[in-house]
Order: structure tokens, then C-alpha cells, then sequence
């Protein structure tokens, strides 16, 4: 079972912004490709988007301990590094992403308002019918919209690092329920190294959200400093969907 504890992150911009489709630019990648494999050096097919008064983070294609990585360095910054994906509904599978994080960030919490930072993420943002929505959740969608034209999705699923919180909480953002975060590391453990995990994603988002997954629109990458001032950096390696239940 997840376990549930609060989020204080009171932010605009990711209320408002924080994986709504690229405005200006339609899909460039198929489910369909980024189930067969999805390495860091697709990086230029991915879109970096900053946030208003928001020091962006730096993300840059780089080999690192053997491996070509998409590294981010953020000082007292926050954006995210996006790829847009034709909707279409992930068959059973499991997700698989290596990330690594260099040094310990004790000043982050992210079941806290003024510390809830994270060096690494995974975003999944998905469709769905947002005639479900609650009323303050169909009011945030038309203010989106009457803002930059597009309305936002109906659900977006994190996996994250949190320093402080349990492996396997959830975290739910107060701005907007439609924003969920699975700590899927916790801790120090398997600082400096690559760690690896695989994700169950249609498992997790019936958890997460209590119904189950729409069609799949979006995925990113971000890492964030902003809210504790400080200078961190990290790693991304590949990221595939595979089919089934078969190893890599």
C-alpha cells in the first residue's frame, strides 16, 4: 500500500504550467518508439521548459560512469526537460529508468511547503475525462486555459527521490490533487552510483489516482533546487517501456 503525506508546494507555475503540451509544437515521438527504447541521445527531440521567475536548470547530454546521461545542474533553479507523446493507452508493462545523484540533500523534504525539492523525477502526464474533475479542479483547468490557450492534463504521476520521505509515499501536490508523486528512493542509500528501478505504471497510477490510467501524452525529466536555495546536480540514463513482464 502507498502511504499518504501532505505536500505544501504553493507555486503558479506548476499549478498552471508544469507538463501542459508544448503550445507552439505538436507530439514528435510515438508510444510506439518509446517502447521499443528511448536513450538520452533523443535529448534534441526533447523541450526545455522554464518557468517565470524560475532559474532554469542546465541539462546537457553527457557521458558519465560509462554511460551516455542527460546531466542537470541546477542552482536554486527549476524547469523541466519534456517530450510530448501521441495519446495512446501503455499496454501492460513496466517502465525502467536509471538516474544518479551525486550528494546527500538534507535541506530537501518534499512533504514540506518551503523544502519540497527533489534531484531527480520522472513525470508522466496523462489524459482522461475531465468531466470528472472536482469543481476547484475544472476553475484551475479554465483559468490554464484562458492563460495560455491549453488546457492542462488530467493527471500527472511523478516518480521521485525524496531525502526525507518513506520509499513508497505519496505525495499529493495541494495546488492540484491531479499532480501525484510515488517516493520510489529514499535516503542516502545509493548516492554516487547508478540506481535503477522498474515501474509497474498502470499499477501505480490506479494507487495513486484510485482509477485507472488514460492515454499517456507526456513524459519528463526534472530536477529542482529552487525552494532550498541550493546547487545540486544529477544524472538521467535511459528510459524504455517494455511490454509484459520480461527482464531487459
Amino acid at each position: 500500500m502507498l502511504k499518504v503525506c501532505g505536500c505544501w508546494k504553493l507555486y503558479a507555475a506548476i499549478a498552471l504550467l508544469c507538463l501542459l503540451p508544448a503550445c507552439m509544437h505538436p507530439p514528435t515521438q510515438t508510444v510506439a518508439a518509446w517502447r521499443a527504447y528511448w536513450p538520452p541521445q533523443e535529448m534534441m527531440r526533447w523541450r526545455h521548459q522554464t518557468f517565470p521567475g524560475k532559474n532554469p536548470v542546465q541539462y546537457s547530454l553527457v557521458q558519465h560512469q560509462g554511460r551516455a546521461a542527460v546531466q542537470a545542474k541546477a542552482d536554486a533553479a527549476m524547469s523541466v526537460l519534456r517530450q510530448e507523446i501521441q495519446p495512446t493507452q501503455l499496454p501492460p508493462g513496466k517502465l525502467h529508468f536509471a538516474w544518479l545523484v551525486s550528494d546527500w540533500f538534507p535541506e530537501a523534504d518534499m512533504s514540506r511547503r518551503e523544502t519540497e525539492d527533489s534531484p531527480v523525477r520522472i513525470v508522466l502526464a496523462f489524459d482522461g475525462d475531465k468531466k470528472r474533475f472536482t469543481a476547484k479542479e475544472a476553475a484551475l483547468n479554465e483559468l490554464t486555459r484562458t492563460l495560455t490557450g491549453h488546457e492542462k492534463p488530467y493527471a500527472t504521476l511523478m516518480y521521485v527521490w525524496c531525502t526525507q520521505c518513506e520509499a513508497e509515499s505519496l505525495i499529493i501536490n495541494p495546488r492540484t490533487a491531479r499532480i501525484r508523486k510515488i517516493v520510489v528512493q529514499a535516503g542516502p542509500q545509493g548516492l554516487g552510483s547508478w540506481q535503477t528501478h522498474q515501474r509497474d505504471v498502470l499499477a501505480d497510477f490506479q494507487k495513486a489516482f484510485g482509477e485507472p490510467a488514460g492515454p499517456l501524452i507526456g513524459i519528463g525529466i526534472m530536477t529542482d533546487s529552487d525552494n532550498t536555495q541550493t546547487h545540486k546536480q544529477a544524472w538521467y540514463g535511459d528510459l524504455r517501456y517494455v511490454e509484459g513482464h520480461s527482464s531487459p
